[in-house]
């Protein structure tokens, strides 16, 4: 049995981007065939923010489905807003300032109703950077989420301007400024709640509407696209991922926003997530048991059913080293 490799720190600083993924011209969902997303202007710094509405009230604007690239304003996450009649809830906010100004004037597009809060689902970066251009607005998230958003935000923001360039000109991490407890409420003609799961970060914030049948999931769910786990737990995960299944057997909601991917695949990316947790934990522990070193893993073909999910291999090669010294670890010390 070799000792733990040494490569695990200086990947975990090295890998940063993968190629790109080209987006269709057209896209599947439910409700047939739309267009793709346009693409961003770099020239102009435009994101070409195009909300499309879900459910009755409920928009949501879609990423590229892809890892961090100045070719997609790094612009990779899934945002939303619902008119609920007495106002609008925002759901993420983005990757910069510039984000976060134009999705306020593409949601003043669609609806005259103010904003009534803003919600940041996680910790992560481009769940919340877009929230200076809400500061009028209660930006609110879990009590874990600010603490994360406040330790981490400047790191977010040196790697993000590394990765981002332009884009990301004026940005300053601006943390949530209200933390919130889970529980029900109703906001005009729309009733809500808010759920605390764990397993993507300690604190994933899940909101359900139970009057369009539209649940967000945040980090949670991946759709097409490799999991990013800086702050994951795969055991939470995928407990957590269990009782998503469940809601939507009981019919608690009908459809699913994922953070990442395709809005149309949400409630598929559900087993989609699960099935690349289970392969990577399993593939990790049995890969350590066998003595095999990090930099054989690294040069290791995926799976074919992943093998043409965005952020490839860059998502990979972040999680293996950010896991498999523990794995190798704990394969030294078994009997």
């Amino acid at each position: 049995m070799r000792a733990p490799s040494t490569l695990a720190m200086a990947l975990a600083c090295a890998l940063s981007v993968s190629a790109l993924t080209p987006l269709p011209a057209m896209a599947q969902d439910a409700h047939g065939m739309r267009p793709a997303p346009p693409a961003p202007d770099q020239t102009r710094l435009n994101y070409h923010l195009r909300p499309r509405q879900i459910a009755e009230g409920t928009w949501v604007i879609e990423g590229a489905v892809a890892d961090f690239l100045p070719a997609n304003g790094c612009n990779i996450i899934n945002t939303a807003f619902i008119a609920t009649g007495d106002g609008v809830i925002v759901i993420n906010t983005g990757p910069s300032r510039l984000y976060g100004e134009q999705q306020r004037r593409a949601i003043a597009a669609v609806t005259p109703e103010p904003v009534r809060a803003v919600l940041n689902l996680n910790l992560h970066p481009d769940y919340f950077f877009g929230n200076q251009a809400w500061d009028d607005v209660p930006t609110q998230a879990l009590a874990g989420s600010i603490a994360g958003m406040r330790a981490e935000g400047e790191s977010y923001a040196d790697n993000l301007y590394r990765l981002c360039g332009a884009w990301m000109r004026g940005t300053q991490a601006t943390p949530a400024r209200q933390a919130l407890e889970p529980g029900s409420f109703t906001q005009g003609k729309h009733r809500l709640e808010l759920r605390r799961l764990q397993g993507h970060t300690r604190d994933d914030l899940v909101l359900i509407d139970h009057s369009t049948g539209v649940l967000f999931a945040g980090g949670l769910v991946f759709a097409e696209r490799v999991p990013t786990t800086p702050h994951a737990d795969p055991a939470q995960w995928l407990a957590s991922l269990d009782l998503l299944e469940q809601w939507q057997r009981q019919g608690q909601f009908t459809q699913l926003v994922p953070s990442h991917g395709p809005v149309g695949e949400g409630l598929q990316g559900i087993g989609q997530t699960r099935d690349w947790l289970r392969w990577l934990t399993g593939w990790m522990q049995d890969s350590a048991r066998q003595g095999l070193d990090l930099s054989e893993l690294l040069r290791a073909p995926v799976p074919e059913r992943f093998a043409r999910w965005a952020a490839q291999p860059a998502e990979l090669h972040r999680s293996l080293a950010q896991w498999y010294p523990a794995y190798e670890r704990r394969a030294l010390q078994a009997p």
